[in-house]
C-alpha cells in the first residue's frame, strides 16, 4: 500500500479514513426497522440537523478511525462563534501531526520535519462532518431506515441507516447524539451490508469550553517552522480544456483547482483536481501529464482500495487520470472514462 499512500499524498488527496468493524458481535439488535421513503420531508430535516450540529457545537473528544488494517486515533477540539469555526486535530498514532482549521484555512504542523503546510480548502465530508453540503437532493439517492438507539462513548444516540437507491454509491450507518444531532459514529457499508469503514468517538464531551483565542494563537505561531503554501489556482474544467461527457446520478461538480508545480525536478507539469459530490460521497479526478518514469509501474496495477476509499488510474493519450473517492470501483470507472479532451 505504500505506493498508494505516496500517490495520494503527492496529489494532495484527502482520504477519509474509517474503521473496519468486526462482523461478529457488531450487528445491531434491532427487532423492527422503520423505513422512511426518500420523498418524505423528514429526511431533509434530519440531514439539515446533522449539517447544522457539526458546525454549531463546541466539543472535545478522541476518535478512532481505521481503513483496512490501518488503525489510528486523534484528539479533536472544536469551537464555534457565529459564522467562525475553529478546530484542532492532533494525531495520537503514527507521525506527530497537528492540524488547525479556521473555516476554510488549514494549517498542518509536522514537527519532525519542522514544516507547516498552509492551505485553503473545504472540510468536505471529514468526520464528524458527515455532509458535504446542506442539500435536500440527497434524499433522491438514499432512503432512510430508523434502527433505534444505542450508547456511544457514554452518550445516548439514535441510529439510522442511509440506503443507496443504486449501486453507484455506498450506504451508511450513522449514530447521532440524541440531544444535539452530532455524529458520534459512522460506518460505510457495501452492497452486502458489510462494514467497509468505521469512524467513532471513544470519548466525547459536548459543550466543553474551548478557547478560540488560544487555538488561533497556536495556529498562527509558526516560529521555527518552514511554511509551505502549495499554490492552488481556482479554475474550471472547461477553461482547462476538459469535458465530463458521462452522467453519474446525484454527483455534481463542486470545485476545480490547478495545483501549480514548483519542484524543478518534476517535469510532469501541473495537476488539475476536479471534485464531484452527491452531498455524502465525493470523487476527485486528478489530471496530469503522463510521466513514464512515475506512472508506468502503475499501469499493471490500476485499481487500489483501502476501506471505502477506492482509487483507479487510467491513461488517456498523453494524460494520466487518477480517480479517488469513497465509492465503488465501477463508479470511479465511469468518472475516469467519461473525461474528454476539448482542446
Amino acid at each position: 500500500m505504500k505506493p498508494v499512500f505516496a500517490l495520494l499524498l503527492g496529489l494532495g488527496a484527502v482520504v477519509n479514513a474509517g474503521m473496519a468493524w468486526a462482523q461478529t458481535g457488531g450487528n445491531l439488535p434491532v427487532p423492527k426497522v422503520q423505513t422512511i421513503k426518500a420523498e418524505d420531508a423528514s429526511i431533509s430535516r434530519w440531514l439539515m440537523r446533522l449539517h447544522d450540529a457539526a458546525r454549531s457545537r463546541t466539543y472535545v473528544g478522541t476518535f478512532v478511525v481505521t481503513a483496512g488494517d490501518t488503525i489510528s486515533s486523534s484528539r479533536i477540539w472544536h469551537v464555534c462563534e457565529g459564522q467562525l469555526q475553529m478546530e484542532r486535530v492532533d494525531a495520537l498514532t503514527g507521525a506527530a501531526r497537528s492540524t488547525f482549521r479556521r473555516n476554510d484555512q488549514v494549517m498542518t504542523f509536522l514537527p519532525e520535519r519542522r514544516v507547516v503546510i498552509s492551505e485553503t480548502r473545504d472540510a468536505l465530508g471529514l468526520f464528524p462532518n458527515l455532509l458535504n453540503r446542506a442539500d435536500s437532493s440527497i434524499a433522491q439517492h438514499y432512503s432512510l431506515k430508523v434502527l433505534g438507539r444505542q450508547r456511544v462513548a457514554g452518550l445516548d444516540s439514535e441510529v439510522v441507516q442511509l440506503v443507496p437507491v443504486d449501486a453507484l454509491r455506498f450506504g451508511y450507518r450513522v449514530w447521532t447524539e440524541r440531544e444535539t444531532g452530532v455524529v458520534v459514529k459512522l460506518q460505510t457499508l457495501d452492497a452486502a451490508q458489510g462494514v467497509l469503514e468505521q469512524a467513532a468517538f471513544s470519548e466525547l464531551k459536548l459543550g466543553e469550553p474551548v478557547n478560540m483565542v488560544k487555538l488561533a494563537a497556536l495556529m498562527d505561531n509558526t516560529e521555527g517552522y518552514q511554511v509551505q503554501k502549495p499554490e492552488l489556482v481556482k479554475t474550471t474544467a472547461a477553461q482547462e480544456g476538459w469535458l465530463f461527457k458521462a452522467q453519474v446520478a446525484g454527483f455534481k461538480p463542486m470545485a476545480c483547482h490547478k495545483r501549480m508545480n514548483s519542484d524543478p525536478s518534476v517535469h510532469s507539469g501541473n495537476t488539475l483536481q476536479w471534485v464531484f459530490s452527491d452531498g455524502l460521497a465525493s470523487v476527485s479526478l486528478f489530471i496530469e501529464n503522463f510521466d513514464a518514469a512515475r506512472h508506468s509501474q502503475m499501469v499493471r496495477h490500476d485499481q487500489f482500495a483501502m476501506g471505502a476509499t477506492h482509487m483507479l488510474t487510467h491513461r488517456l493519450g498523453p494524460w494520466w487520470i487518477t480517480a479517488v473517492g469513497e465509492v465503488p470501483t465501477q463508479t470511479l470507472a465511469i468518472f475516469a472514462q467519461g473525461l474528454e479532451r476539448t482542446k
